[in-house]
């Protein structure tokens, strides 16, 4: 098992900027961090992965695509192609950053909504837009971790079940599922059980609060999911997701009104000794 830590509470760019906290986040303990990918070239992420490398940390990806004009499952064929390009830049992007896994709600428009529930006509746009985009993540050896969202942020995908069984139809190696905490405390009957059913296609995991500030202060149902996690067999990342309000867009787009812990500093030092005891008391 990987503790990564999301740079989400901070930035959508990471930077050399950056590495005075990077440094911190590897003293405190961390085996990686969750890189946000939303603009650059593959070049400029080449030189981030040459950075966390001297510093000694691993890394994952992550993006969402916030913007209509390239909707995954619109009607419109130039849109999903604009969606698809988009996916594919950000796959070159991670591989350049020595990432293995590319998550988040990369299936449809964060945020976009249609006044109903998804269509069988959107589905199958989604599993050809998918089909693509696994076809060319294959060629660069990095996985999708798609994720199921809560219904306040997206209609096409809300749970595990719907998440898997999609993915299912899909059909590609490269294109597998992400299980976040948060998600599943507000649109999963029992949490612990989706994630189990659906262990089969889950490569990431989000370790985020319910209020998505500290792990571990609020109610997620720790001991059971840590439980759950290591009983079915996964070993891979746990990486905490949490949110302020320094990025005025990406607070707006989280919903996030209010300061969720005292400091970052707490957040991560406390979330990291919250999964690492929670683990081992797992396995015991």
């Amino acid at each position: 098992m990987k503790i990564g830590m999301c740079m989400f509470l901070w930035t959508t760019a990471v930077s050399k900027k950056h590495e005075p906290l990077l440094r911190d986040i590897k003293a405190t303990g961390f085996d990686g961090v969750e890189i946000p990918i939303f603009a650059g070239t593959p070049d400029d992420y080449t030189k981030l992965g040459e950075l966390l490398d001297r510093i000694g940390l691993e890394r994952t990806a992550v993006s969402a695509m916030g913007d209509p004009a390239m909707n995954l499952i619109s009607a419109d064929g130039s849109t999903r192609k604009a969606g698809i390009d988009y996916m594919k830049w950000a796959i070159d992007c991670s591989q350049a950053l020595g990432a293995k896994t590319l998550s988040g709600p990369l299936h449809s428009t964060l945020g976009a909504f249609s006044g109903s529930g998804p269509t069988a006509a959107e589905k199958k746009r989604s599993v050809a837009s998918q089909r693509a985009i696994g076809d060319h993540a294959g060629k660069k050896n990095v996985t999708i971790g798609l994720e199921a969202l809560n219904r306040f942020e997206c209609y096409l995908l809300n749970t595990m079940d719907d998440l898997s069984e999609h993915i299912d139809a899909i059909n590609r190696p490269h294109i597998k599922a992400m299980y976040d905490t948060f998600h599943a405390n507000i649109e999963e009957a029992d949490p612990i059980n989706a994630y189990t059913r659906n262990r089969r296609n889950v490569v990431h995991i989000h370790i985020s609060e319910n209020d998505r500030g500290v792990p571990g202060r609020g109610h997620i149902p720790w001991k059971e999911t840590f439980s759950a996690i290591r009983k079915n067999g996964y070993d891979d990342w746990l990486t905490i997701e949490a949110f302020g309000r320094s990025l005025k867009d990406l607070a707006a787009a989280t919903k996030v009104w209010r300061d969720f812990s005292e400091s970052p500093e707490a957040v991560y030092r406390e979330g990291y000794k919250h999964i690492k005891n929670g683990w081992k008391k797992a396995g015991a």
